[in-house]
């Protein structure tokens, strides 16, 4: 947090007033679930988006970004997409999007800085878009709803505002979903804005996208989460993301069915005529992943996680035979980490087509696994890896 204080300091000249910081996200378990109203086990990670702001009254929003280093402005109602500077799009796209639920802003100052690695599938983008909704809530005070604004929160006296219900937090996501969906043109789900916020340090958090209803189950043990970004930067605005999606939602009309999460094996294998081979093999990923995520569930609760860590290896072998959003890096990193005799699962995270993997590992054994697979994987590939481990944090703030 101090990074972007600084940060803002040294462009603007003067103390930011507000700091906000929101983290991102691993996967565990429920890959692309999230846009078929299925289940998702997902987790807040200690890598964050930090955003410091000012208010400003002309209506121009002003950037500083430690990892583009040529600030950027525009009017806080522009609508149209930067293509030079593409990230300003997340948070153009939010504003947009608050805009339309009637929540303004009279523009801002803002510093950015970010801990985590763009392009590694830990859900950079949706980070730096609840940061900038929780930013101008700060600067001008809202309460959404599923209508819009209502009464905005007091201040206390120090100065801060109450806590986010989970009800705010449910609609903050939406509208984050919404920037990224019609602004910045990713149809994606509701996972990454909610996972950000509704983390909890030590917990991994269940979703289910249909209900909106959100359980925490422990991730307490002598285990640890190691993230090995694989090198290869994915780009979900690309096509291959809304791609997947499309073929997901051809096979439940195709089967009469209002989403895939309707959907289990002996109800697809009874109608398998019914679709296109695509269209089957992707329905047979997301069943598979929902009765995954349903039965770690209970498998969480008991701190099985040699289990658990199956259904990891499971996961990533349906993605990569099944839904073919996986690559051959990927399958790489999860090849190595099952010969090491400490991991007990492993799985892409996120989108695919890049980005990293999900490795859990004995607690003990942390160090030779990062080790090992590391000097491995470079050796493959020319590509230095640099194993994370991440721990599960609060939601943003």
């Amino acid at each position: 947090m101090l990074e972007v204080q600084q940060l803002f300091r040294k462009h603007f000249g003067f103390p930011p007033i507000y700091t906000v910081q929101a983290p991102g996200r691993v996967e565990l378990l429920g890959n692309h679930t999230d846009y078929n109203q299925g289940l998702v086990l997902a987790m807040a990670i200690d890598r964050a988006a930090f955003m410091s702001v000012s208010a400003r009254t002309d209506g121009k929003v002003e950037l500083i970004s430690s990892a583009f280093p040529t600030p950027q402005s525009f009017s806080v109602l522009d609508t149209t997409r930067d293509v030079a500077a593409p990230w300003t799009n997340y948070i153009k796209g939010t504003l947009v999007a608050l805009r339309q639920r009637q929540a303004h802003c009279s523009g801002f100052n803002a510093a950015i800085h970010g801990t985590i690695p763009v392009g590694a599938g830990l859900s950079s983008s949706a980070a730096l878009m609840v940061a900038t909704a929780l930013a101008v809530r700060q600067l001008h005070p809202y309460t959404l709803t599923a209508t819009g604004v209502t009464v905005p929160p007091k201040r206390a006296g120090n100065g801060s505002l109450r806590p986010l219900t989970n009800v705010e937090k449910i609609e903050i996501a939406r509208t984050c979903h919404a920037a990224e969906t019609n602004f910045v043109g990713v149809n994606c789900g509701l996972l990454d804005p909610l996972s950000s916020l509704f983390g909890k340090a030590f917990h991994a958090i269940e979703i289910d996208c249909q209900s909106l209803t959100i359980e925490h189950l422990p991730m307490i043990g002598e285990i640890a989460l190691v993230v090995c970004d694989s090198g290869v930067k994915h780009a979900l605005v690309d096509g291959a993301y809304n791609e997947l999606r499309s073929q997901c939602e051809a096979a439940a009309r195709a089967l009469g069915v209002k989403s895939l999460r309707s959907v289990d094996s002996l109800f697809l294998n009874s109608n398998r005529k019914r679709l296109t081979e695509r269209e089957y093999q992707c329905a047979y990923h997301i069943a598979g992943e929902n009765q995954r995520v349903a039965a770690s569930s209970r498998i969480l609760r008991d701190g099985d996680f040699a289990q658990f860590g199956q259904f990891m290896f499971q996961s990533h072998e349906s993605s990569r035979d099944y839904f073919h959003n996986s690559c051959a890096e990927l399958d790489l990193l999860v090849s190595l980490a099952r010969t090491h005799p400490a991991c007990l699962g492993a799985r892409l995270t996120g989108g695919g087509f890049g980005g990293s993997t999900i490795n859990l590992v004995q607690r003990a054994a942390v160090e030779s696994f990062s080790k090992a697979i590391a000097t491995v994987y470079e050796k493959r590939t020319g590509r230095k890896l640099e194993p994370m481990i991440c721990l599960a944090v609060d939601g943003a703030k």
